[in-house]
């Protein structure tokens, strides 16, 4: 892992949508690495968020890569929409496409970042016939769908068996995660075999500000 380049990437779900342009600058004068935008349809999780326009304006203000979570159903109808939008990763979920490989293709093609991601509940086994497809591996350390949630302890062993199998194949893969990541959690999944960090409501809640949470993750992962 010493290696290994880490990388914060704020999610946006906790952000100030009033002062979203805003919110997105504080972030990066901190050093965000990345942008993490969750994309939800009220069918796949039960909550609803952002579409393309939320991606295309935080675009024209993201000065660093923007992380594009399609936590949706049919997520195949919605690539060329996000990567007009300005994405520069698509992560899809393993239980919404049947041909996953398929699916990763299709968003190389477009010259996007392929990711894939899995629920808690879904065996970190799913994800084998996709690692040599993908630019990264987004491990759920929460039920998606709301920002906030405790972190699931029991999901530190589902990153290291999935760091185990990229390194297996030596994958440049980033293996990221999000759900819960706070000063409490962050240094565990990064001894777990995690590289790049989604945390929301520990930055954007921090009570000493956006720049003090982003300050504390760096302390924990050093």
């Amino acid at each position: 892992m010493s290696a290994r380049n880490i990388l914060v990437s704020p999610s946006l779900l906790s952000a100030d949508f009033c002062r979203l342009g805003e919110e997105i600058q504080a972030v990066q004068e901190a050093g965000a690495d990345w942008l993490h935008l969750d994309v939800m349809d009220g069918h796949f999780v039960p909550n609803i968020t952002i579409g393309p326009m939320i991606v295309a304006a935080a675009k024209k203000v993201a000065k660093v890569p923007l992380d594009v979570h399609l936590m949706v159903e049919h997520p195949e109808k919605f690539l060329d929409a996000f990567v007009s939008a300005g994405a520069s990763s698509l992560i899809v979920h393993i239980e919404t496409c049947p041909d996953i490989t398929g699916t990763l293709k299709i968003i190389t093609e477009l010259g996007c970042r392929a990711g894939v991601t899995l629920n808690p509940l879904t065996p970190a086994s799913d994800v084998i016939p996709a690692l040599n497809l993908v630019d990264q591996v987004l491990v759920m350390t929460v039920q998606p769908g709301y920002s906030g949630q405790e972190f699931m302890p029991e999901m530190i062993s589902k990153v290291a068996e999935i760091r185990h199998w990229l390194d297996e194949i030596h994958s440049p893969a980033r293996l990221e995660v999000d759900g819960g990541i706070s000063t409490g959690t962050i240094s565990r999944v990064l001894e777990a075999g995690a590289d790049t960090f989604v945390a929301a409501s520990a930055i954007f809640h921090h009570p000493a500000g956006i720049a003090a949470g982003i300050q504390s993750l760096r302390e924990h992962l050093e």
